[in-house]
């Protein structure tokens, strides 16, 4: 079996790791950007699909199945976002003879727009957030809200998802003024621009349902997340079990999740999506028709690797495993690492990574696609990597995470790593109090650098950087003798002894 990943980055690296278990050959496709990023590299096989710009490479539909066809692949993994819930990606998947790894063209044509998985869920007996269930007028003049919806509200697109194409807007001013910034954003990452309008649910938790079903109404539930902590609607830390539901919150949302399931004959893996108000009560708001970025949090508690049951559910088109294997442990938690600058209103930043040291140790995995001299751009989203921990509980699953994003060193780009561990450190989110508003409600103060580089960090860092220079000069400065100068500076620097 050959599998093309259409995508790039960890994603990509974590679904060719599986694929290398079962023996299935791994095919990857790079932009001219990556030519020499890590997913490339990894892969059994590689084949270039366009210029760096998305539109151009990972969202060419017709560049990927050409691809596809000059190497021979049987199958096509979609990863997340890029194409991964386009219905015609799938389609055309399909149509060409090969395994598309993912839902139906249909199902993901129900799901992936979100008016039509209101409707589906409302026909299913779901409870679903009040609002029209159509989209908003193109025209980005004379805007008003219906008369069922009250400000706040927020402008949402209709496709994709991750965070994308959502603005707030809190009167008749701002709605005016952020529907085409929505519409540009939407247009931009999912190649259409429909939107439409949803309230906003105060101090609520945003919390979500991992299933995968067999396209003939047998689906399966691992459980949920909690992925409430966000900044701008897109998911920071995420985790595994939900802390401080009831066993009765559980045991609903997860039957409504796989009640979904069933009544839309699901295949594939997928994430049904809830909001749970100050009251308590849950509101499903769309479903996510791919693999999510937060999956490994289900994998640490259930101990089921989700991308091998996905891989052998596309190949073979049974389930192989039944509900009473699901069994929960202990619980986890992720953070994303963003090559975004806390700092500057979490702006992308770029650079070239000039040192690394990633952790490890009891309870820690990384899902990465890191390198030292690695280029990072802007050119895409800016997750570069994720650090999951695990813990018999809650709190040492905490304990680990922060000991292991202290370990985590990064030379040469801005990330996020401080700031998330100050949220860990935080009182609210020890204690669990945790809410889509969190880092509003909550000031996060900034009072070390992002990067806690030690001094052999440091070191490694100019040594790469002079090698560098050396090497467009010509020069043959040797790299002891760099390290010994610069040792001996941080000598009488720091009042040492080496």
């Amino acid at each position: 079996m050959k599998v093309l990943i259409a995508n790039r980055g960890e994603i990509a690296i974590r679904i060719m790791r599986t694929c290398r278990e079962l023996g299935f050959t791994s095919v990857a496709v790079y932009s001219d950007t990556d030519q020499n990023a890590l997913h490339t590299r990894y892969a059994d096989e590689a084949i270039h699909i366009g210029p760096t710009r998305a539109a151009d490479s990972y969202q060419n539909i017709g560049s990927l199945l050409e691809a596809s066809s000059q190497i021979g692949a049987d199958a096509i993994h979609p990863g997340y976002g890029f194409l991964s819930e386009n219905p015609h990606f799938g389609s055309a998947v399909e149509e060409a003879g090969m395994i598309f790894i993912g839902p139906s063209p249909e199902s993901m044509a129900v799901f992936g727009d979100k008016l039509s998985a209101r409707k589906a869920a409302r026909e299913s007996g779901l409870s679903v957030l009040p609002g029209p269930d159509q989209l908003l007028s193109k025209d980005r003049q004379d805007q008003a809200i219906p008369p069922e919806l009250s400000f706040p509200v927020l402008v949402k697109a209709a496709a994709g998802g991750g965070g994308k194409g959502i603005r707030l807007a809190r009167n008749e001013q701002e709605l005016q003024e952020v529907v085409g910034l929505a519409q540009e954003e939407a247009l931009a990452a999912f190649g259409d621009g429909s939107i439409y309008l949803e309230p906003l649910v105060v101090k609520a938790r945003h919390i979500e349902v991992q299933i995968l079903g067999d396209g003939r109404g047998g689906v399966l539930a691992f459980g949920e997340r909690e992925c409430s902590i966000q900044r701008r609607h897109q998911k920071l830390i995420e985790e595994a079990p939900a802390p401080n539901l009831s066993p009765a919150e559980r045991e609903y949302i997860t039957w409504a999740a796989t009640a979904l399931g069933k009544a839309t004959s699901y295949r594939s893996l997928g994430t049904v999506e809830f909001l749970m108000d100050e009251d308590r009560r849950f509101f499903f708001i769309e479903v996510n028709p791919r693999i999510q970025v937060e999956h490994p949090v289900t994998e640490m508690v259930t101990g089921i690797d989700l991308i091998r049951e996905q891989l052998l559910l596309a190949t073979t088109g049974e389930l192989q495993l039944d509900q009473n294997a699901i069994q929960l442990r202990g619980a986890a938690i992720e953070a994303r690492v963003l090559a975004e600058d806390p700092e500057a209103d979490f702006l992308p930043t770029s650079g070239e990574i000039s040192y690394l040291k990633e952790p490890g140790g009891p309870g820690i995995r990384i899902d990465s696609s890191l390198y030292q001299g690695m280029k990072i751009s802007a050119d895409y989203d800016s997750l570069i990597a994720k650090i999951i921990s695990w813990g018999p509980n809650r709190q040492t699953a905490i304990q680990r995470l922060r000991r292991g994003i202290k370990e985590y060193q990064i030379g040469g780009v801005k990330t996020d790593l401080a700031f998330l561990a100050k949220i860990l450190e935080s009182h609210p989110y020890l204690d669990g109090r945790i809410t889509t508003s969190f880092l509003d409600d909550h000031r996060i103060e900034q009072d070390v650098p992002c990067e806690e580089v030690t001094r052999d960090a440091a070191i490694a860092a100019a040594l790469h950087i002079h090698k560098q220079q050396e090497e467009s000069k010509g020069g043959n400065t040797s790299s002891v003798d760099l390290w010994r100068q610069t040792a001996w500076k941080e000598q009488i620097r720091s009042g040492s002894s080496l």
